[in-house]
């Protein structure tokens, strides 16, 4: 049985939602048949019923759609899907027109399909636990709201309050929640029956206000959507066709009926749903994020954390462990440079709290988590280092704060594992966390295993990236890891191009076009090339002593000239590929025309494509060497922690939507007009099977 009913004596149904074949609620086709049964009872014993009250026997009160399905659709499924969707949005109709006041009961998270049949209701009460999330996320897996999310959105808050909401997909938790009118009223647990018995008895007329006479259809600012369209032009490219179908939604949701907005809603979410955006990324955002987070054992996680290196890693680093309830202590070289890591990292709470992402509460909270300056590195389950890229000073830190934990990590970004573990007395109690910049916002954390990495230090590690709410991936090690080669591919193959003569504009304006986040340049400047300059030299070494070449030579040039010669080191030095007139934006640097030409206009295919496969190319190399341990470690680490662009659902099911035959063919043509480092390698060759 999907969903309950039992009617009291005061006429009150309650419809219990309850899958017993699953641990969730899902709104699919069983659900759907249920719930249309569970309306023809109400509709029949409308004379005895005086409300309804929806709620969940589960912990949670309902998700989506069965993705299952979704991803398993085809084109010739359309007609199929579309008859699912329209019945389940029937249903909610009928809910919400039953002429009785509907209740939503919200004890748990409410996402996708389960926030619509709630906004199908007349009245939502929430659990005030922050615990738990309400949104309509779809638009993350290429899909948008199919239960009439869309349309009861836009009527309950208006067009420019409803299109964040839709485009961005955040998972909100009740106050939040109850800020942007998504509930209308927080409660403790225990109350929530007894409130939704009142407001039933008080309400029982209810309506929805757009099914009421006279009630005015929701207006949009002027020129709203030519903004809206503007800017979402400028941010995707035409990459996301989730988000262009949401506005096209949302627009007309403004100029039509409910009902007839209902029907353009569940066309556009057909389109979506039968093509291979959509694929991509669910195959990234839910099977591939499921896969990686399964490694995760049960464990006590860690209670206190030390974190060595107060620079912006290191306070990043503290800020999201102590926002999380986790003991910190912070340290570094001195005092004034412990003191000012301190300072960054309440800094950087206030910061979350002005931009709606923490509480003023759990602000206090976590600045209270973070011991005071001073603070000894003892009695730690685990030590994170965040000193410099440099190997001497990454050991001696190390070994000195052995006798403080339980298990040690390093946060090197390039620096293989196993050397860093030589001189510890206990090597298999030293893990790689690899954090990704900006610490708060970038949801990744790439575990790397060294050679003598035991099982508890990756045990804890898994742990402790799931009290932080990041997403691990488990790379096996190597120089450079995975996601700092993948990252070097791009940046240096727009510096090469840069050499080559392509104008830079055409190398950034290609990147965002194809769908990355940020151009190649652009991204350099960020991360320093002063920075990247050193880690190149200490690889050089490195490789020297192996006997090993390292390739980029050209890129790397650019690299040397731009820090050593011109004196631009990135942004953080005022100066780099681009200038900094002021806070408000930068340009590029005129220079570079007058050092490298910028006349040699290449195809903007070429110019796309070998951003792409140079990323795709060295995610096969990290697969073939065995630093990789699965596709779903590249596709999710990419797209998370690299922004590689997101419709293509990472950089192994790009190859993989592309082709291998058709992507090992382009990928030669690539490599005869602009290098060897382009070549396919031999494991793409022989390969059948789609990764």
């Amino acid at each position: 049985m999907a969903i309950g009913y039992h009617r009291d004596d005061d006429g009150v149904v309650t419809l219990t939602l309850d899958r017993h074949d699953r641990p969730v609620n899902t709104l699919d086709a069983v659900f759907g048949a249920a719930l249309a049964a569970a309306l023809d009872r109400l509709e029949a014993e409308r004379e005895r019923v005086t409300g309804v009250i929806v709620a969940s026997a589960k912990a949670s009160f309902a998700v989506g759609a069965d993705l299952d399905q979704v991803h398993a659709l085809t084109p010739a499924d359309a007609a199929a899907f579309a008859g699912q969707l329209d019945r389940t949005k029937d249903a909610f109709r009928r809910l919400e027109r039953l002429s009785r006041p509907v209740v939503a009961v919200i004890g748990g998270t409410a996402l996708g399909g389960g926030l619509e049949l709630a906004l199908a209701c007349h009245h939502r009460l929430c659990a005030d636990d922050p615990a738990i999330r309400l949104g309509l996320p779809e638009v993350t897996l290429g899909l948008l709201p199919g239960g009439g999310g869309v349309v009861r959105a836009v009527r309950l808050l208006g067009p420019a309050a409803a299109l964040p909401l839709l485009l961005e997909g955040e998972r909100l938790p009740p106050r939040r929640a109850l800020d942007a009118g998504l509930v209308d009223r927080l409660v403790p647990a225990c109350e929530l029956i007894g409130q939704a018995r009142a407001w039933i008895a008080a309400h029982p007329e209810a309506a929805q206000p757009w099914d009421t006479p006279g009630h005015p259809p929701p207006a949009a600012p002027p020129r709203f959507f030519e903004t809206a369209a503007a800017r979402l032009y400028a941010r995707t490219h035409g990459t996301l066709p989730a988000q262009e179908r949401i506005l096209a939604c949302v627009a007309e949701a403004v100029r039509v009926d409910a009902d007839t907005a209902l029907r353009t809603e569940t066309r556009h979410l057909v389109a979506l749903a039968t093509g291979q955006v959509a694929k991509n990324m669910i195959g990234c955002h839910w099977y591939g994020r499921n896969e990686v987070t399964r490694r995760a054992r049960s464990t006590g996680g860690v209670r206190r954390l030390g974190v060595i290196g107060a620079g912006m890693m290191g306070a990043g680093i503290a800020a999201v462990a102590a926002a999380a309830g986790i003991e910190v202590v912070l340290t570094d070289v001195n005092a004034e440079a412990t003191d000012r890591g301190h300072d960054e990292v309440v800094r950087r709470l206030k910061r979350q709290v002005a931009r709606g992402r923490l509480s003023a509460a759990a602000c206090g909270e976590a600045v209270g988590n973070l011991a005071g300056p001073g603070t000894e590195i003892a009695g730690c389950d685990l030590v994170v280092e965040a000193v410099f890229e440099d190997r001497a000073l990454k050991r001696r830190v190390l070994a000195g704060a052995e006798d403080g934990a339980a298990v040690l990590a390093s946060n090197t970004s390039t620096l293989p594992i196993t050397g860093l573990a030589e001189g510890l007395r206990a090597p298999g109690d030293l893990v790689g966390l690899h954090f990704i910049s900006p610490v708060e916002r970038v949801p990744l954390l790439e575990v790397v295993r060294g050679e003598r990495t035991g099982d508890a230090a990756l045990a804890l590690a898994f742990a402790f990236a799931r009290q932080i709410g990041k997403t691990p991936i488990l790379v096996n090690d190597g120089p450079g890891f995975y996601t700092s080669r993948v990252f070097v591919s791009y940046t240096a193959e727009g510096a090469a191009m840069l050499a080559e003569g392509v104008p830079a504009a055409l190398v950034e304006n290609a990147a965002r076009k194809a769908g990355m986040a940020v151009g190649p340049l652009a991204v350099s400047d960020e991360v320093a090339l002063a920075t990247m300059l050193r880690v190149r030299r200490q690889n050089e070494a490195d490789a020297a002593a192996e006997g090993r070449e390292l390739g980029h030579t050209v890129a790397y040039g650019v690299f040397t000239w731009m820090v050593e010669e011109m004196n631009r080191p990135g942004r953080a030095g005022g100066a780099g590929f681009y200038e900094y007139p002021d806070r408000a934006g930068k340009r590029l640097w005129p220079g570079l025309a007058g050092r490298f030409g910028g006349d040699r206009p290449l195809p903007e295919r070429d110019v796309r494509d070998r951003l792409l496969f140079a990323q795709a190319l060295e995610s096969v190399r990290a697969l073939a060497d065995g630093v990789l341990t699965g596709a779903a470690d590249a596709n999710v680490g990419s797209v998370l922690g690299l922004a590689f662009a997101p419709w293509s659902g990472g950089t192994l099911q790009f190859v993989n939507q592309y082709g291998l035959r058709a992507f090992t063919e382009r990928a030669d043509r690539l490599a005869d007009a602009y290098g060897e480092h382009l070549r396919p390698p031999a494991l793409l060759r022989e390969r059948i099977e789609p990764f």
